[in-house]
């Protein structure tokens, strides 16, 4: 497998510099799979060729595995010859500076855009010239690939699936590496290695700045997880992040939305009121989606009726907060055991929020784009069907009552609308209807006779779920 990068930057022998490999010397590296060489096959001022060839050696690959099926398939395959996954652990150890960005010796020249230009020998890509264009064209990169035929001698059995592909493009030397890293094993589709919660933050780490507006990403990011589907939804999740603002502005807005509600204390009515509610449908095991900080985990674990409390969040950083404000890491044991946090998006099936007696959804929808309440709906309604939904919103005909909220203006700066109250009935009606469940409204916080209460609540009952024993209205 041969890969050769190669600039007319002057001095073009700056690319030694940018690779931390001396062009005046080769380098040979052990890796578990075979070595890798590093030599320059020409260095001068006018132009600088570095390359990488791997030497796997398939017949280490599988020594002592004692595998019986398929055994032939091991040792007789592509591996040794094609641009793989073998090729990402090789930039990631032999060119691991170039790849992170960095230059001890000359570290201006990290941030330098330069004329570069990638040759890969032997390129599988299922999918063949049109998706090799559709991944790194978007990317800056002029796409040239010359399709092996299957046999020379035999020209009418067409084309394999192996390019040789140039990549042309003035940019940084990272940039080029991390695409790459991440590209290549999506061209090849067989990665040697297990694909776990790691690679997923793989693949973040190495697709930011780029990945999330990659008009691919979706297909990126299946195939370089191996169509994992909980890694690929967790992976698009993170790069999107639908329902989570930036987190300085957040956390600016949310200090802006206390400070409105805090004549009334509001939010200590409102998770008050959900809590019973909670309480009152009998449920043991309950979901709080879109968590947050974990104001309302807070008051679920102190109930003993709660046996299992999850709690859901998009942010990382809500999160992390959430678990110091639970002092999840002092919590006793049994009380430690009962609650989980986890990762996760709105948008997407979650085989986990499936099998819960009910779930809360606690300011959340209002911070949805109105186009993604469909996908939001089959998460919770169709797929995960606890047996009851607590889910509260602004009210925005309350909004007229506080003086220091201009007109026209959300409570949130991240809201994207916010309801009258017919317009919620009529959505929660809708959902209700369409998903099998009972619904039932209540008013939250001190309500008003002309404009109702600062907030509104919709409490879904499934059809084949047993009934509240109790309400929570006052």
């Amino acid at each position: 497998m041969l890969l050769t990068i190669r600039t007319t930057h002057q001095p073009a022998t700056d690319l030694g510099y940018l690779l931390g490999k001396n062009p005046a010397r080769a380098q040979t590296f052990e890796l578990g799979f075979g070595n890798a060489h590093v030599f320059y096959p020409e260095a001068d001022e006018r132009a600088c060729t570095a390359a990488l060839l791997l030497d796997v050696d398939p017949v280490g690959l599988v020594r002592g595995r004692g595998d019986a099926e398929g055994a032939l398939d091991q040792y007789v395959n592509d591996r040794p010859y094609v641009a793989s996954s073998f090729l990402s652990v090789a930039l990631s150890r032999v060119l691991r500076s170039a790849l992170a960005g960095t230059c001890r010796e000359r570290p201006e020249l990290t941030e330098t855009p330069i004329p570069l230009e990638a040759r890969i020998a032997v390129l599988p890509a299922r999918g063949g010239q049109a998706l090799l264009r559709r991944l790194f064209e978007p990317l800056g990169y002029t796409v040239a690939a010359d399709a092996h035929p299957l046999d020379p001698a035999r020209p009418e059995w067409g084309d394999s699936r192996y390019f040789t592909v140039t990549l042309s493009a003035v940019t940084r030397l990272r940039d080029l590496l991390t695409h790459l890293y991440v590209l290549v094993p999506v061209l090849d589709g067989a990665k040697h290695y297990y694909v776990g919660d790691a690679e997923v933050e793989k693949l973040l780490r190495h697709g930011e700045g780029w990945l999330a507006a990659h008009p691919e990403r979706e297909m990126i990011a299946a195939r370089y997880l191996k169509h994992r589907r909980s890694l690929v939804r967790d992976a698009i999740a993170r790069l999107v992040q639908p329902e989570a603002p930036e987190e300085d502005a957040d956390e600016s807005r949310d200090t802006e939305e206390a400070a409105l509600e805090e004549r009334v204390s509001l939010n200590q009515q409102r998770m008050a009121t959900v809590l019973v509610t909670l309480r009152a449908t009998g449920a043991a095991k309950v979901l709080d989606l879109g968590c947050g900080e974990g104001r309302l985990l807070r008051m679920l674990i102190d109930e003993p009726a709660f046996a299992e409390v999850v709690g859901m969040d998009v942010s990382h950083r809500a999160l992390e907060i959430a678990a110091d404000r639970l002092r999840l890491d002092r919590l006793p044991p049994r009380r430690r055991e009962r609650i989980r946090l986890i990762h996760g998006s709105l948008m997407y099936r979650d085989r986990r929020l499936e099998g819960f007696d009910a779930a809360a959804v606690v300011e959340v929808v209002e911070h949805m784009d109105p186009p993604r309440l469909a996908a939001f709906e089959r998460v919770l309604w169709q797929h995960a069907r606890p047996a009851s939904i607590v889910l509260t919103t602004p009210n925005a005909e309350y909004n007229v009552r506080w003086p220091t909220l201009p007109a026209g203006r959300f409570r949130h700066g991240d809201h994207r609308f916010e309801w009258t109250r017919a317009q919620f009935q009529d959505w929660a009606g809708g959902v209700g209807e369409r998903w099998g469940y009972s619904v039932r409204f209540a008013p939250v916080g001190p309500e008003d006779a002309e404009v109702g209460a600062p907030t509104q609540m919709a409490v879904f009952t499934r059809s084949d779920a047993r009934p509240p024993v109790a309400t929570a209205e006052g």
